[in-house]
């Protein structure tokens, strides 16, 4: 009889043991898919570069590495942890794992903000590119927010959203018509979401954004985690629902328009990078998600760019296009395994 009650007791831990073994296997899987794809970054390509010829190599090499290839690298793991981040942001204070860049007309108002001067051949030097896709973000999820009854309803601000990037996206194909035959290759690049060209100028700037978005994240990532709770609920413990919203709505806008000012509009990391976080980690919150969902953010963006410039080398494909073919049944298979 006590044999019986000791199998039955270890059959039942057995189902909590699972989360822990999957937080302790996180950081590990994070950890070996930066180095596999860091490595494929830096070494793979046209010229083959060894591990051994990174820093000591000949004066071409250095040049392809430090100017060309590490810059790269760099814009990836950036641009995939603030998009990573800012899905996490908007999934937990809309209380809706579909609550993404993309569905609330935030990287739609971005990519037009910064794609309508380059149609209308308006010269705009790249310092000011920043504001006009944090401007277009800001319109973007100001419009959801407004048109949702300043997020009363997280369904409802969802739905909203959908209409508005449909709307803003259909602006821009408008604006399309009037371009030149010979930008269009370029815009359509741009709003695939490319890692292409970019050079440390690309990465330096995005430092200045970090440095505002990464306090409001820290003081955000608290009220999240009682948003989460319901609005009647965070109501009572003293936060401010709809203002809490805006916050939050805010925060991403920082972290999403800087992001798509130089890379253009890379899809679907917001939307798996939280989930991959929350899978691993379940019995964790907003505080303790946060950076994993930065950590995955960078590491699907990275992961991504690898075929994006090697597959059909030497001509190069989008990252973003990449990210969605990896990131819609990476999706699927986490939303039918949510209960």
């Amino acid at each position: 009889m006590s044999t019986v009650t000791a199998v039955s007791d270890q059959e039942a831990a057995t189902p909590k043991e699972v989360p822990r073994r999957r937080a302790r296997l996180q950081p590990l899987a994070i950890g070996v898919l930066l180095v596999v794809a860091a490595w494929c970054a830096l070494c793979l390509g046209t010229p083959y570069v060894p591990v051994h010829r990174l820093f000591g190599g000949d004066e071409i090499t250095q040049v392809v590495v430090t100017e060309l290839r590490i810059p790269r690298l760099a814009l990836a793991l950036v641009a995939g942890a603030c998009l990573g981040a800012s899905g996490l942001v908007l999934q937990e204070a809309l209380r809706n794992p579909l609550a993404v860049p993309e569905m609330l007309g935030v990287s739609s108002g971005a990519a037009l903000g910064v794609a309508a001067p380059l149609i209308l051949a308006v010269s705009i030097p790249a310092a000011v590119q920043p504001l006009l896709a944090l401007a277009g973000a800001a319109l973007g999820g100001g419009l959801t927010l407004l048109a949702a009854g300043l997020g009363r309803s997280p369904s409802a601000v969802l739905l909203t959203g959908a209409a508005v990037a449909a709307a803003l996206q259909a602006a821009l194909l408008v604006l399309m018509v009037m371009a030149d035959q010979l930008d269009l290759q370029l815009i359509y690049r741009y709003l695939l979401g490319s890692l292409s060209a970019r050079t440390w100028e690309d990465v330096t700037g995005l430092w200045p954004w970090l440095v505002v978005a990464l306090p409001a994240l820290v003081l955000c990532a608290p009220v999240l985690a009682v948003l989460r709770l319901g609005d009647d609920d965070a109501e009572a413990l003293g936060v401010r629902v709809r203002r809490a919203r805006f916050a939050a709505l805010a925060v991403a806008v920082v972290l999403i328009a800087p992001v798509t000012a130089v890379c253009g509009p890379v899809a679907w990391v917001g939307f798996l990078a939280p989930h991959l976080a929350r899978r691993l980690n379940p019995r964790a919150h907003a505080v303790g998600w946060l950076p994993w969902s930065a950590a995955w953010g960078a590491v699907v963006v990275a992961v991504a760019d690898v075929p994006a410039r090697l597959a059909l080398a030497p001509v190069e494909t989008p990252a973003g296009a990449w990210t969605a073919l990896l990131g819609v049944p990476a999706g699927v298979a986490l939303m039918r395994r949510v209960r």
